[in-house]
């Protein structure tokens, strides 16, 4: 985890739809798309062209099929069949070999059409009563679904008319730091679905996975290899490739704590609890068990291992053995940087080794080595430093834009999308540098950091990240600006809305009042307790003889947030602003599962009485019976 710093015109007539198209396929990056004209159906990312026709096409809940024209498409018609279901559009049956009728949805993947659709392109045509989904591919099939979907979430009645719609990145995603602080894995799977619903393809898990192999490295905040698998079947489903990050040689502290042996020491002695000694065989052995094991359960082709802020708040110099590493293997003329360069280099073959493509943070890339990185190497720009895009790209390294102007950090900086948006930012423009071309550069990124795990709740964040998100995607797939003002392009966005699917997270199970809790075994814990619901979605629990709240704050912090599996839940002066007061109510077993909001552990009745909180797989969730009291 680092550190924060700081229309086209309407055309007429199937020949010039023909030259145009044609025209915008040849045209490199971002020359290829002119903002979309006014009458143009409004999606997002908007549609780039748009040819009009007679009529319309009608969806029509008790007469519509999806023809699936092959087994490629099949897999596609049956994830649009569930979606429309989930968005209350009745129960449309998936058909093959048909006549297509008026009112049907037809989706074929033509592979010989790759040349113009590429890899995740699309044509949509309504005309005739009939929505024909044509793509080269199952992915580009699969976003034409999507934009069917966004015009559907406006009314059944879709205009008649064609586009090609064809993304400028190939890569379009989001970051999430889920090290340290957990994040739930519904809401992982709910940022999946918005994020395919706006074509967004890239997802960036910096994350702990419960290791079987190092149990001593499993401090909480992992995730069970059983939600990382559904996570990540969720994400096939939806052509959400998920790729995974242990952040390294620093930033290792949730790793480390246990095996102090693999800690780098300074030369006074002193072991840096977040950074692993590069220069250890120990340590690289250790590291490359942790990239056997997430490649048990990840599929995506990519290891990110972070390599970011390795020196932060210190430098080479305090650690003399670093050198003198570097030198023996590589001479004389190496720096300290080189022995950094190296371990990122192993990681890159056992990658490798794996059929996993490396990919790191910029900021290690000073210039300060004479080893250069594998090639292949993605870097994922963030920061500034003396090692430009520029030069990146020239000596051949696939780049992505993960500015920090697209930062959202959980206390701290929240990127300007407003002000983005007016800027026409789109992924040249760097930290310190704008390129002239989209040569190079893969896509972009925005970026969630917990640097104060408590600052703000998981629905707080998801709130927060709604406009970023479609502003990310807008500019990844098509025109920087497709509305002329930033206020039409949020009511465009909210036109659409979000995916179908998602569930409610901000929902409290029971309404606001006093209760008699009891657990699982029928004990009672204390007296009565008021239930009040929060803005974000969760519920406070105040003690009627008290007047206290119940909070989580006992036991070891990490960012800001108590995470000591067994710490005591206490009674607190409430406090609204208070995050760590705040508690997901959830039915499960007849009753309700309580867990606090940040730190994701259950609330347990201990036998001497008090609440303690546990992770759910370290201890089944108590389910709580909540009776209303008398009046």
């Amino acid at each position: 985890m680092r550190t924060s710093f700081t229309a086209v015109p309407r055309l007429f007539g199937a020949l010039v739809v023909l030259v145009v198209l044609a025209l915008l396929t040849a045209l490199p990056g971002p020359l290829a798309r002119a903002a979309p004209a006014a009458g143009v159906p409004k999606v997002l990312p908007a549609l780039g062209n748009w040819s009009p026709s007679q009529g319309t096409y009608r969806f029509e809940a008790d007469r519509t099929r999806i023809v699936a024209e092959g087994r490629t498409a099949r897999r596609t018609a049956e994830t649009l069949r569930e979606d429309l279901r989930a968005a209350e559009k009745g129960r449309i049956p998936v058909v093959g070999g048909v006549t297509p009728r008026p009112g049907d949805v037809v989706i074929g993947v033509a592979e010989g059409r790759k040349g113009e659709l590429r890899d995740e392109g699309y044509e949509l045509r309504t005309a005739g009563g009939v929505a024909r989904i044509t793509a080269a591919t199952e992915a580009g099939a699969f976003y034409g679904t999507r934009t069917l979907l966004q015009l559907l979430a406006q009314g059944d009645s879709v205009p008649a008319g064609t586009t090609v719609d064809i993304p400028r990145y190939k890569e379009r995603g989001v970051g999430v730091c889920a090290c340290y602080i957990h994040i739930t894995a519904g809401w992982l799977e709910n940022l999946v679905r918005d994020m395919a619903y706006h074509k967004l393809n890239h997802l960036l898990l910096e994350l702990k996975v419960k290791s079987e192999r190092h149990p001593e490295a499993n401090s909480w905040g992992y995730y069970t290899r059983q939600e990382i698998r559904r996570l990540v079947a969720v994400g096939e489903k939806y052509h959400v490739t998920i790729v995974p990050e242990i952040n390294s040689p620093g930033h290792m502290d949730p790793w480390l704590e246990h095996r102090t042996d693999l800690q780098l020491t300074d030369s006074d002695g002193k072991a840096q609890p977040s950074r692993l000694d590069v220069t250890k065989d120990e340590a690289f052995a250790y590291y490359s068990s942790l990239v056997d094991e997430y490649a048990e359960v990840f599929k995506a082709p990519y290891w990110h291992m972070g390599a970011d802020e390795y020196m932060l708040g210190s430098d080479f110099a305090k650690y003399p053995h670093i050198l003198e590493y570097a030198r023996e293997k590589y001479g004389p003329g190496a720096t300290p940087q080189d022995a950094f360069i190296d371990f990122v280099n192993r990681v890159h073959a056992h990658a490798a080794s794996k059929g996993k493509r490396l990919r790191i943070w910029n900021d290690g890339l000073t210039g300060d080595h004479t080893v250069p990185v594998r090639p292949g190497t993605t870097v994922e720009h963030w920061l500034k430093v003396k090692t430009t895009p520029g030069q990146l790209r020239a000596q051949g390294y696939p780049l992505m834009n993960a500015s920090y102007s697209l930062y959202l950090v959980r206390g701290g900086f929240h990127m300007d999308t407003a002000k983005l948006y007016g800027q026409q930012w789109d992924p040249r423009s760097f930290e310190g540098e704008k390129l002239d071309s989209a040569a190079g550069i893969t896509g972009a990124k925005i970026s969630l950091w917990p640097d104060n795990g408590r600052a703000e709740t998981e629905n707080e964040v998801a709130a927060s990240l709604r406009m970023p998100l479609r502003f990310l995607a807008q500019t990844t797939w098509g025109a920087a600006r497709p509305d002329p003002a930033y206020a039409a392009f949020t009511a465009r966005a909210g036109a659409v809305g979000s995916a179908p699917g998602l569930r409610d997270l901000t929902r409290v199970p029971v309404p606001d009042g006093t209760y008699t809790l009891r657990d699982s075994e029928g004990r009672i814990p204390a007296a009565d307790w008021t239930v009040t619901r929060t803005p974000d979605g969760y519920a406070t629990l105040k003690n009627a003889a008290t007047g206290r709240c119940a909070e989580t704050r006992s036991g070891r912090l990490t960012l800001n947030t108590p995470l000591e599996p067994g710490s005591s839940v206490t009674q607190e002066t409430c406090d609204p602003a208070n995050t760590l007061q705040r508690w997901d109510l959830e039915r499960a077993g007849g009753g309700l599962r309580l867990t606090n909001a940040l730190t994701r552990m259950s609330v347990h009745l201990a036998d001497d009485g008090r609440l303690v909180q546990y992770p759910s797989d370290q201890r089944p969730p108590a389910v709580w019976k909540f009776t209303p009291t008398a009046r």
